[in-house]
């Protein structure tokens, strides 16, 4: 089977490898904003940090003083074509099925940072420009999105993922090939450090990369029905099952462990699941107390796990070094004002 699909991630590969020689070449052009753009991407199909990092990234500029919208297509939501503001900055403004799962957690958990979602970039930035004057665009999932001129790229890899099995889809988890790297300005790897192969191919790929490194931090635990939150160590020697659908749910396993809880059952569903109540039946049977994500708590109604413990494990990420890591960003972005 794997001798079958070889020649598919070839051409999967080849096929995105060539959507960037046009860019790259000038046979197809992009959109250039009169602002700062910030692309957060990843190489490695999901679970690698890069929505945490975009809105670590928009917070920080934000509280730099500059003006700063997010933008993401916003996956899993229904009329996916047109443009839409989640939030202007002040509130959030539309639901989850027209928000998308993502865009609307980075609404709820970034004050002052509108956030639009869309399947052009270049439109949601001239969106952005015209209704909120901002001063900088971060993109979320934006490294395969080449429509829009950006000022800084950088890429997300999860320690514990690294390059999967070097594959491009569907073979393995790989969108481009690893040669398409030498176009990142920053590679972040969260939850490190990576095997010792895959750091040797990131360095040979990207070896003038800035590198950053981040972690995922559990920050507080509540009910899924809300109320007052607990510390998360309080899961340390309980018996929990794991309730998620995110494309990377074994690092959120790792979280648990690491936090001294045992895991004695999962429930795993694909990324930007829609839940029903029928995903959750028998539940209470497997496990005392059961733990989802924030992303997860979105689309999970408190009467789908009546009579059942579900709580809520938000989780930050922490970057290493942080003050240099925005001051290095805003001199890239500084540098585009000034051609």
């Amino acid at each position: 089977m794997r001798g079958a699909l070889s020649p598919l991630g070839w051409l999967y590969g080849g096929g995105a490898g060539l959507h960037r020689g046009l860019y790259r070449s000038g046979l197809l052009r992009a959109r250039k904003l009169g602002v700062g753009v910030v692309s957060v991407g990843n190489l490695v199909v999901g679970g690698t940090g890069k929505t945490p990092l975009a809105g670590w990234v928009a917070s920080g500029l934000r509280d730099r003083g500059l003006r700063v919208a997010l933008a993401s297509r916003g996956y899993a939501r229904r009329d996916r074509e047109r443009v839409r503001v989640v939030s202007d900055g002040r509130r959030v403004r539309e639901t989850l099925s027209v928000a998308g799962d993502e865009p609307l957690l980075l609404a709820a958990q970034l004050p002052g940072v509108p956030v639009l979602v869309g399947r052009d970039r270049g439109l949601l930035g001239l969106r952005a420009q015209a209704a909120f004057g901002i001063d900088v665009l971060v993109l979320d999932d934006g490294f395969q999105h080449h429509r829009l001129q950006r000022d800084v790229e950088v890429v997300s890899f999860d320690g514990g993922q690294g390059f999967g099995n070097g594959h491009c889809l569907p073979l393995g988890p790989l969108r481009e090939f690893p040669a398409a790297l030498c176009a990142a300005h920053a590679v972040t790897v969260v939850d490190g450090p990576l095997p010792e192969a895959d750091e040797t191919r990131l360095r040979a790929c990207a070896p003038d990369a800035l590198r950053i490194e981040a972690r995922r931090r559990p920050a507080s635990l509540r009910a899924l029905a809300g109320g007052a939150g607990e510390a998360p160590e309080n899961l340390r020697d309980r018996d929990v099952g794991l309730l998620a659908g995110i494309a990377n749910p074994s690092a959120f396993r790792r979280t648990l462990e690491a936090l001294g809880a045992r895991v004695v059952a999962e429930r795993r569903f694909p990324d930007h699941h829609r839940y029903r109540a029928s995903d959750l039946r028998g539940i209470v049977r497997e496990a005392p107390l059961w733990v989802t994500t924030e992303k997860d708590a979105s689309k999970l109604l408190p009467r789908f796990v009546k009579g059942s413990d579900v709580r809520v494990l938000s989780i930050t990420l922490e970057v290493e070094d942080a003050s240099r890591v925005l001051d290095w960003l805003e001199a890239r972005i500084a540098q585009r004002a000034r051609r």
